[in-house]
């Protein structure tokens, strides 16, 4: 304990604030060069992202034994609306033998061309093998294959569709992620942070902590990846970058406004800085730890890429706490007061925020506060009907960008021209036992949906057999397929077959994040709570800020759909959309609920129970929703990515953020504290002790080690 006192003191002493920021430097001198090799370290093949343990993942491994999990099947789509000519076959028979010498193309096993059975488009299905790279390294497969196939100018229309497309697109779609919404993100904390302090050096100071924060966790992130086995993925590493600016700012605000408070009390800035580490210090690092244990339960996921993104994202925020919990202080004694011109805290001078807009918020909630919080309560539970129209069943290919990316463009040209089988390029895959092939391809025969049924072939030591899609690979249609054909070669004695395929893939991805959303939800909750009640000292207190937390996050995911359906037509969401928004909104909201509820009980221990709520919402309002603008600003940047899914996610939490902060903690929750009164604390001594009379607030100690 001694020790944990000793390093939060020394920001504050006037000696030990250099050594603080010595070490720091030490740390970002290390940390850099290693922090640049993170983007090598990312793993973004299949194995990276699948659930261990769903059938889709154990057919995968048994094709791994003799074909690579990275192969990747290329369908290069031809199309001409006039019909195919023979100098468009004879262009596209030229082409399989250059696909052929492209890098990672499975030479002989290129198939076609195929017609289309109205003569107006071709196909032909080219095997890629992408290496460790997985998807990362397919856009340069895919554009091989596209300046193969359309060079020659024959005016013909190329696409490449199938998964190696589908890959393609998304590569493209997240390439430079790091830096787009690092340079996004940053530019949008910057802007707020100047309106924030309007001060037009004080903004340096968080954006230095917070990238040095930055670059310190990607260090540590790589050296986990590279040495203990951390999986991290491009979608990880780049909400990364979000998260630690956004979180890290978050704590620089809350700390910042804690320090300026004590500034007009205390003469010495050492001294200052010393109360306001003592006082918003635990506050801050309880919020802290309570989003890193919430991150930490996705641990849980059956999803490996929900899996992972739990231990990298706490990572984010553990060093972001770490930075502005000490480097950041520290640089503020060394600054001194004039970092906060031309709004410099004099000492001695009275504090604003007791009588700004917060605080004559709090009067007016005062009158009548049960009207208010029913009031607001059923503006909220109005607002969350909307959750009736969220589709979060999964998208597809297509639904999956924002735009008509090439292939979505190549799978609707197959769609349109009838090719045989509408998921040719994505059979269904069935191992058995390797005497039980003549029996499953005689029960595929038999499901509907499927056609091709191939000859029974010995692979990995099991009785392999294929299937084609009649339908689009990504559509319900053929998860129903999926299902029946599993229904049926289960029902096979002895033959232990299991279905998978790249529609099978997307299936159990949909039913893994199903199970992990019913799993965690409920986990982080408890979390949450216990974490509440050992803060708080009280039992009605963590039910009252559970039970907002609920409402907020249904509020914002209700008018999410509305926009998703009826502005944005997104036409759905992703299944892990429901969960990762909770994830966000209730971890990092809760920062505002211990913020706020610690600083009401710090003054309802002074003043009394109604002064202390008012007190805490006057005091702590305007930097609350300050925190919250810049932690919605930096999630907004998602949408920069022209993915569909994280648009979604950076809408969601922006708005919920807001909605957290502008309206259920600082009116919602203030108004029930302001009912309930000392109610709040039962069973705590606070609730048993009776108000105590208005004082003023005794000078803090002075001294600092």
């Amino acid at each position: 304990m001694s020790v944990l006192r000793g390093i939060v003191r020394a920001p504050s002493g006037r000696r030990t604030k250099w050594l603080v920021l010595v070490l720091w430097l030490v740390i970002v001198a290390i940390a850099g060069p290693l922090s640049g090799k993170l983007t090598g370290a990312e793993k973004n093949d299949s194995a990276a992202w699948l659930p261990p343990k769903a059938e889709s993942t154990l057919v995968l491994n048994l094709r791994s034994q003799v074909v690579s999990p990275n192969v990747y099947p290329a369908v290069v789509v031809y199309e001409r609306p006039s019909g195919v000519t023979h100098a468009d076959l004879d262009k596209a028979r030229a082409d399989v033998t250059a696909f052929n010498g492209v890098t990672g193309v499975q030479r002989g096993q290129v198939a076609g061309p195929i017609p289309s059975s109205d003569g107006k488009a071709l196909e032909t299905l080219v095997p890629v093998n992408l290496g460790s790279s997985g998807w990362s390294a397919a856009g340069p497969a895919a554009d091989s294959l596209a300046a193969i196939a359309r060079g020659g100018g024959t005016g013909i229309t190329v696409h490449i569709a199938g998964p190696l497309g589908y890959a393609a697109d998304s590569g493209k779609a997240f390439k430079g992620i790091d830096g787009t919404l690092l340079f996004s993100a940053l530019a949008v904390v910057i802007i707020l942070l100047l309106l924030t302090y309007r001060s037009p050096v004080l903004w340096l100071l968080p954006v230095i902590s917070a990238g040095i924060a930055l670059t310190t966790s990607q260090a540590v992130i790589y050296l986990l990846a590279a040495h203990a086995g951390l999986t991290v993925n491009a979608q990880s590493a780049g909400i990364l970058d979000v998260l630690v600016f956004g979180a890290g700012t978050d704590y620089a605000l809350l700390l910042t406004a804690r320090y300026r408070e004590e500034l007009r009390r205390h003469e010495d800035r050492h001294a200052a800085m010393a109360v306001a580490l003592r006082r918003a210090g635990p506050a801050i690092v309880a919020s802290a730890a309570t989003v890193v244990i919430s991150l930490l339960t996705l641990s849980l996921a059956e999803l490996n890429s929900t899996a992972s993104l739990g231990p990298v994202l706490a990572i984010g925020v553990a060093v972001a706490l770490a930075s502005m919990m000490t480097l950041l202080p520290a640089l503020l004694v060394i600054c001194g007061r004039w970092v906060f011109w031309p709004a410099k805290p004099s000492y001695g001078s009275p504090e604003p925020t007791t009588r700004g807009l917060w605080a004559r918020i709090g009067q007016r909630i005062a009158v009548r506060p049960r009207v208010v919080w029913v009031a607001t309560a059923v503006v909220l539970g109005a607002m969350a009907l909307g959750l009736t129209g969220l589709q979060a069943h999964g998208l597809t290919a297509a639904q999956s960008y924002r735009g008509h990316p090439d292939s979505v463009a190549g799978q609707e040209v197959l769609d349109q021209h009838r090719f045989p089988g509408g998921g040719e390029g994505q059979p269904v895959q069935v191992f058995g036992n390797a005497d039980s092939g003549a029996r499953i391809a005689e029960a595929l025969l038999s499901v509907k949906g499927l056609t091709g049924v191939s000859e029974p072939a010995q692979v990995a030591g099991h009785s392999y057999v294929e299937a084609t899609l009649t339908s689009a690979p990504d559509s319900q249609a053929a998860y129903d397929t999926v299902d029946r054909a599993r229904a049926v070669v289960h029902a096979i004695p002895g033959a232990n077959a299991i279905v998978g395929g790249n529609t099978a893939v997307n299936l159990d991805v949909q039913r893994a994040t199903a199970h992990d959303r019913n799993l965690i939800i409920p986990v982080i909750l408890a979390v949450v709570f216990i974490i509440l009640v050992l803060l708080l000292r009280a039992i009605i207190a963590p039910v009252m800020l559970i039970a907002t937390v609920v409402l907020s996050f249904a509020a914002a995911l209700g008018v999410s759909a509305l926009f998703f359906n009826h502005v944005f037509n997104f036409g759905g969401a992703d299944t892990s959309f429901p969960l990762f928004v909770f994830v966000f909104l209730v971890a990092l909201g809760i920062d505002y609920n211990i913020f706020l509820m610690t600083r009401v009980r710090e003054e309802a221990q002074r003043h009394g129970s109604k002064r202390g709520a008012l007190t805490g919402l006057s005091v702590t309002g305007g930097v609350i929703t300050s925190a919250g603008a810049v932690l919605a600003g930096t999630f907004a940047v998602l949408g920069t990515l022209p993915v569909t899914f994280l648009t979604e996610l950076g809408f969601a939490v922006a708005f919920g953020v807001l909605l957290d902060t502008i309206v259920v903690r600082s009116v919602l929750v203030t108004a029930l504290n302001l009912d309930l009164g000392r109610w709040v604390w039962w069973p705590s001594r606070l609730y048993r002790q009776p108000a105590p009379e208005t004082r003023s607030v005794e000078s803090e100690p002075t001294s600092v080690g």
